[in-house]
C-alpha cells in the first residue's frame, strides 16, 4: 500500500533532460508487469531527450543466471526499447558498496547481526507500514565482548541502527523527496526498523545497492512500481547519510491479473518470452500498454 505524509517543501520536478533506468534482477524471465515498468522508464527519458539506462541487479549470486540476463536483453529489444551502453551489473560494483558500508560503520551507525530468520520470527516485535516484520533489535543489545567473539566465528549481516542514524542528521524534516504522482513526501524510515545493508551472503542489500547505483549512474528520475514506494523512505535516509543526491521519483500503478493479484515471477505470471512464442508483436504490445490498452485478463491496480 502506498502511503505518504505530505511535506510543505521539497524538490520540484525538472524540465531538464531526464536520466532514468530499468533495473531487473536476472532470477527469471520478464513478465508483462516488467514490460509496463520498463516502458514507462524508457519513455520518461526519451520524451525529454534524455538517457535510458539498463542495470542488471545480479547481486544475489545464488539465484541470478546468465540465461536470464540474455532473456532480459531479448525481451526489451522485442518491445522496441533501446538503452545506453554499457549495461551495468551490480556484481561488478562490490567495491562501491563496501566503501559505503565502511563509511557508515566508521560513523557508528551499523552493527553486526547474527540472527537467523527463525530466531527473528521467534522474537517478532511489531509489523511496519507494509505488513512485514520489524527486526526486534536482538543483536543491537549485545555486549561488545560477545559481539567481538561472535564476529570471529560466525557469519553476520550489517544492520543500520535506525534511531542512531536518524538522530545523526541535523534536521529530520530535511528528509523529503518529490514523487511525480504523490507530491512532496517527508520520509519516515523508522517504520522499517533496523534494516539490513549488507547481507550474510551478499555485499549489499537492495536498499544500499540501489541507492549507491542510482547516484553513481546519475539517475535523475527513478521510475518504478508503487510496491517500492515504502522502500523510498529508507533510500532517502541513506542519501542523506552518504551525501548523495535525491532523484525525482515516480511510483506508478501496478499491473495485476483479473483477480487483482500483482504480477510476479513467483506467482507464475505469463512471461514475455511466452507471448513472443505465441506470435504477439512486441512493438504493438508496447504501444498498446502506452495507450492503456491492456491484454484481456489484466488491469491496473485501483481500476
Amino acid at each position: 500500500m502506498m502511503t505518504a505524509r505530505r511535506a510543505t517543501r521539497g524538490q520540484e520536478p525538472s524540465f531538464m533532460p531526464v536520466t532514468s533506468r530499468f533495473a531487473p534482477s536476472p532470477t527469471g524471465r520478464l513478465h508483462l508487469g516488467h514490460a509496463w515498468s520498463a516502458i514507462q522508464a524508457h519513455d520518461r527519458a526519451q520524451g525529454s531527450g534524455g538517457r535510458f539506462l539498463l542495470r542488471i541487479e545480479d547481486i544475489d549470486g545464488t539465484r541470478s543466471r546468465p540465461e536470464f540476463v540474455a532473456g532480459i536483453l531479448e525481451d526489451l529489444a522485442w518491445l522496441g526499447l533501446d538503452w545506453e551502453q554499457p549495461v551495468v551489473f551490480q556484481s561488478a560494483r562490490s567495491d562501491l558498496y563496501a566503501a559505503a558500508i565502511e563509511r557508515l560503520r566508521g560513523a557508528g551507525l551499523l552493527y553486526p547481526c547474527f540472527c537467523t530468520r527463525a530466531e527473528i520470527a521467534a522474537s517478532l516485535a511489531a509489523p511496519h507500514g507494509d505488513g512485514d516484520p520489524v527486526y526486534p533489535g536482538n543483536c543491537r543489545h549485545l555486549a561488545s565482548g560477545e559481539r567481538q567473539r561472535r564476529m570471529t566465528g560466525e557469519r553476520y549481516a550489517w544492520r543500520l541502527d535506525m534511531a542512531r542514524a536518524i538522530a545523526s542528521l541535523a534536521a529530520k524534516d530535511s528528509l523529503v523527496w518529490h514523487d511525480e504522482l504523490a507530491g512532496s513526501v517527508i520520509a519516515t524510515p523508522e517504520i522499517h526498523g533496523d534494516v539490513i545493508l549488507a547481507r550474510k551472503d551478499a555485499p549489499a542489500s537492495y536498499h544500499l545497492a540501489v541507492t549507491i547505483d542510482d547516484a553513481a549512474q546519475g539517475v535523475s528520475h527513478v521510475v518504478r512500481g508503487r510496491d517500492l514506494f515504502a522502500a523510498t523512505h529508507v533510500h532517502r535516509l541513506l542519501q542523506a547519510l552518504l551525501g548523495l543526491p535525491t532523484p525525482v521519483y515516480r511510483h506508478h500503478a501496478l499491473l495485476t491479473d483479473g483477480e487483482g493479484e500483482r504480477l510476479a515471477k513467483r506467482n507464475g505470471a505469463p512471461t514475455l518470452a511466452a507471448m513472443r512464442a505465441a506470435g504477439i508483436d512486441g512493438r504493438k504490445l508496447a504501444d498498446d500498454l502506452r495507450n492503456g490498452r491492456l491484454p484481456i485478463g489484466f488491469r491496473l491496480a485501483g481500476d
